[in-house]
């Protein structure tokens, strides 16, 4: 069995249902927090206080260099049960300033101060289905980006050079812009249903901002001025996102029991589960169809109806043309292992039977299936 097969196998059969990741639907909620890395930034003074630095001789701009440090999110969003997600998002974060250099060399001292970022983005995102590639069904990869408003504080950021204390204090909000990469895990194999644990990433840049300085001491006559910086931060997250309406799968179901001799013996129903889009049998499935071959032959079935079935990812049309193949390859396999077509009924549902209630366009593993049933 090839390993990509064997992940979707362990997925349906070992795991319960409500380990299988899925597309919010409706409302939900998120909160995160990690460390940020707040990228060197070239700063530069402005106004009569850069004139007289460039009057002594020395160049007015430089670099500000910032210890590692930690940022919060929060967001309120809505999920279209396509993958497509969008949010609103609150954030902080904070650096403390390491080092500053430039300013022709000339030797500084006394470098300190706390640079803010605090405001609020809209964030377009998109669940990816990495199926395919053989990523497990109970991780879900995103992306996304965003635009918003973010303001920038610098608290008593400043330096000593030519014995004058510059230092900068203020706030100045600009546009921002961001980038999102991250996966989510659903914590419903717990008990935990519509929670998910998140791990992301996170670009966001703004447009350059501009703080008052003030100097004082030593032989500078300007008192005030301008810095202006840049402003990019580096996010990795841990983080919790709960969606409020996302459905409970119903249990999978197994092959009934048999009844007492007495009774007339109940029907016995086999599920065979298929990839995304597809309608060949993997070796799972082989199984289970040999499994029901066995069950034909020992206990005198009659009758064997095969029911194929689609989830709601694509057209009504199309969803019913994909679940008559996979009866029909059902329904094949049947009779290569020795079950006369004569006894075999074979119906297709489309999207009109779901094991598991989704809204249109939902990709759910459970609903692709074929119900061999005998009677």
């Amino acid at each position: 069995m090839s390993f990509r097969k064997a992940l979707l196998a362990a997925t349906v059969i070992a795991m319960p249902a409500s380990a299988i990741a899925q597309p919010v639907t409706g409302l939900y909620i998120g909160a995160g927090a990690g460390v940020n890395w707040l990228q060197d930034a070239k700063i530069a003074a402005t106004g009569p206080l850069a004139e007289e630095l460039r009057v002594r001789g020395i160049n007015p701009g430089g670099k500000v260099g910032f210890e590692p440090g930690w940022a919060v999110v929060g967001s309120i969003g809505w999920g279209f049960g396509n993958g497509l997600r969008a949010e609103v998002e609150g954030n902080y974060r904070e650096n403390e300033v390491d080092k500053i250099r430039g300013f022709n060399g000339i030797t500084t001292s006394r470098v300190e101060g706390t640079s803010r970022s605090y405001g609020v983005m809209g964030n377009v995102l998109y669940d990816l289905d990495f199926t395919r590639f053989g990523v497990p069904t109970y991780i879900q990869p995103y992306i996304g980006a965003g635009v918003g408003y973010i303001w920038r504080e610098f608290d008593d950021v400043g330096l000593t050079v030519l014995g004058a204390r510059v230092r900068d204090s203020g706030t100045d909000g600009r546009f921002a812009y961001q980038g999102i990469a991250g996966f989510g895990v659903p914590l419903t194999p717990y008990g935990l249903t519509g929670l998910t644990l998140t791990a992301e990433y996170r670009f966001l840049g703004t447009l350059e901002h501009s703080i008052d300085s003030t100097s004082s001491g030593g032989s500078f006559t300007v008192g005030r001025g301008g810095t202006k910086s840049e402003n990019y931060n580096h996010s990795i997250l841990l983080g919790l996102r709960y969606a409020f309406n996302q459905p409970r799968p119903a249990p999978v179901a197994t092959v009934a029991p048999a009844a007492p001799a007495a009774a007339p013996a109940p029907a016995r129903t086999y599920l065979v589960f298929f990839d995304f889009d597809r309608a060949d049998l993997t070796d799972r499935a082989r199984q289970i169809i040999g499994e029901a071959a066995q069950a034909v032959n020992s206990t005198g079935t009659t009758r064997i109806e095969v029911a194929g079935h689609a989830d709601r990812s694509g057209t009504p049309q199309y969803n019913q043309r994909l679940s008559q193949r996979r009866a029909e390859a059902v329904a094949a396999e049947l009779a290569r292992r020795g079950i006369s077509r004569n006894q075999i009924s074979v119906q297709a549902f489309g999207e009109s039977r779901p094991l598991v209630p989704t809204a249109d366009g939902v990709r759910e593993p459970q609903n692709r299936r074929v119900e061999i049933v005998l009677r």
